[in-house]
């Protein structure tokens, strides 16, 4: 840890509260006056929190904190210990206010005082621990298209697993202890530092360069490289072999073709500030506290940013392959959501989403009723229809009453496979016709789904776990040309994220840019609950 409890607050935890509860229990009141009237304060002070006045109630509103023993005493200090070290975490010490809380312990002198210290003292322990564990923020308050249904606790929970824990423990706990997470704090810390060192120097005067080129830009570009970490210590002025491999892998981890020639676009990322980037890392902490939950010993993880799906087993990539997200643009977007893969639909049938079929198809039709003659249109009794007898200039899009569907092919839409998890976002993995797109370092044209450049190579990854020879089972389907559905014996998890900033178990922090602009809108109201960037000398 980088911070421990000053030792004002220590001072205080240990002498402190001790004295006021002294004082309060040496008044000359009778005892049973005393205990009556601190309860009736917790009762009064939990009433307008449904949690706090549950859990005090089961409790007979005793205190947790405000005791003289140990137990109480050591709870206290564990909590603003917590609160002081919330910033390891790019959470804001000041929303706990630890200082308010110092001063109500500070001023108590009865019984009715300590009683609004105690729910006080419990209030903020709720705060702090459903922020530390699930995160400060509200995913669909900040974008609409982050639909995740985060793991949130029960909040009567915490104060009653926290009454029967190791309070420093307890604290410890709460963070995901995902890999993914220790390795953003480790980046955390090492970007704090290099701020704190003056960040990456200055900025490459250029709006390119390439092997070969010397002078100023280059000592600007090989410098910035080399604090970075992706190229040793050197005094070349010029672009030589060893600055075009350390470019490769700066583009490598930025998601640019890794050709060795710093072109417009690598130049951009090179020039990028360390508080770019910092940022961007204590948005993804936030967003990884969202998704604090298991997420399955083999499930699959789609990153709309890096226009990439894996297959994880173990906490390790086994598969990987390129993939085309909804556009940036309407209702195109890929929203962001978990749900369990149950089947695989072999020759898949394109039910034409009634979104696309009213807005991009039926004005197709209603100017040449032979438009789109890939698509049949269905009645509503799901009986095929010939457009030879239908006058589409009478429909809209509120009363167009027809399906349209396109038959299993190599041309259909969704391609030859579909890979199914059911939900209300009707979004799904699918393979696709249009391969070019593929070639793309940006990928984002889908109406939302997402599409895959290997997913016969992916169906097979996913089939492995219950048959023997997963490629000759899936070809034995597929050459019947026939829509066949292949369930799945065990569910697989699918996890759609978004993530600007990510790691690796080995190599360096990967960066890509923010897409659809949701990491943006993340920083902001992190700032505005009053996180801020930090910087680390020495």
């Amino acid at each position: 840890m980088f911070f421990t409890a000053s030792y004002s607050i220590q001072r205080w935890l240990m002498t402190g509260l001790a004295a006021v509860l002294l004082a309060v229990f040496a008044l000359p009141a009778p005892v049973t006056a005393q205990v009556t009237a601190f309860k009736q304060s917790v009762a009064e002070a939990a009433a307008r929190d449904e949690a706090l006045s549950a859990f005090y109630r089961a409790n007979d509103y005793t205190g947790i904190w405000t005791g003289q023993d140990s137990k109480d005493r050591q709870r206290r200090q564990a909590l603003l210990q917590a609160i002081e070290e919330s910033s390891v975490h790019g959470l804001p010490a000041s929303r706990y206010d630890a200082a308010n809380l110092m001063t109500m312990m500070k001023s108590a002198r009865t019984p009715r005082d300590l009683g609004r210290v105690e729910v006080e003292l419990s209030r903020t322990f709720l705060r702090l621990a459903r922020d530390l564990q699930t995160g400060m923020l509200i995913p669909s308050d900040v974008d609409s298209g982050i639909v995740r249904a985060v793991p949130y606790r029960d909040p009567t929970s915490y104060l009653t697993n926290f009454t029967k824990s190791s309070p420093r423990g307890f604290f410890r706990a709460l963070p995901p202890t995902s890999g993914e997470y220790a390795r953003l704090l480790k980046e955390k810390t090492r970007l704090e530092r290099q701020l704190g060192a003056g960040g990456w120097g200055p900025k490459v005067p250029a709006n390119a360069l390439k092997p070969g080129s010397s002078g100023n830009a280059v000592v600007a570009l090989r410098n910035r490289l080399t604090l970075m970490g992706f190229l040793a210590r050197s005094s070349s002025s010029t672009y030589d072999v060893k600055i075009e491999q350390a470019v490769q892998r700066f583009q490598a981890a930025h998601g640019l073709e890794a050709d060795g020639t710093a072109g417009a676009s690598t130049i951009k990322e090179i020039n990028e500030t360390v508080e770019t980037r910092l940022a961007s890392i204590m948005v993804a902490m936030e967003r990884e506290r969202w998704l604090n939950m298991p997420r399955g010993k083999r499930h699959v993880l789609v990153n709309l940013t890096d226009f990439s799906a894996r297959i994880i087993d173990d906490d390790k990539v086994t598969f990987k392959t390129r993939a085309v997200v909804g556009k940036n643009t309407g209702d195109r977007r890929s929203p962001e959501f978990s749900d369990e893969m149950e089947y695989l639909e072999i020759n898949p049938t394109w039910n034409v989403p009634r979104s696309i079929a009213v807005k991009e198809y039926l004005p197709q039709m209603q100017r040449n009723p032979g438009a789109a003659g890939h698509l049949k249109l269905y009645n509503a009794r799901g009986q095929q229809v010939s457009r030879a007898n239908i006058n589409f200039g009478a429909y809209n899009a509120r009363n167009f009453p027809f399906d349209l569907k396109q038959p299993p092919s190599s041309r259909n839409a969704l391609g030859l496979v579909k890979f199914m998890f059911p939900n209300k976002h009707n979004i799904y993995l699918h393979d696709t016709p249009s391969k070019s797109l593929f070639q793309r370092n940006v990928r984002a044209f889908s109406h939302g789904c997402i599409r895959l450049q290997d997913p016969f190579d992916f169906a097979y990854a996913i089939l492995a776990k219950q048959e023997a020879d997963p490629k000759t089972f899936f070809h034995s389907i597929l050459d019947t040309r026939q829509q066949t559905q292949v369930k799945l014996k065990k569910k697989v998890p699918v996890h759609i994220i978004y993530r600007t900033a990510f790691t690796q178990a080995k190599g360096p922090t990967q960066y890509r840019d923010d897409v659809y602009g949701r990491d943006a809108r993340i920083w902001s109201a992190l700032q505005k609950a009053g996180v801020s960037l930090r910087a680390f000398q020495g």
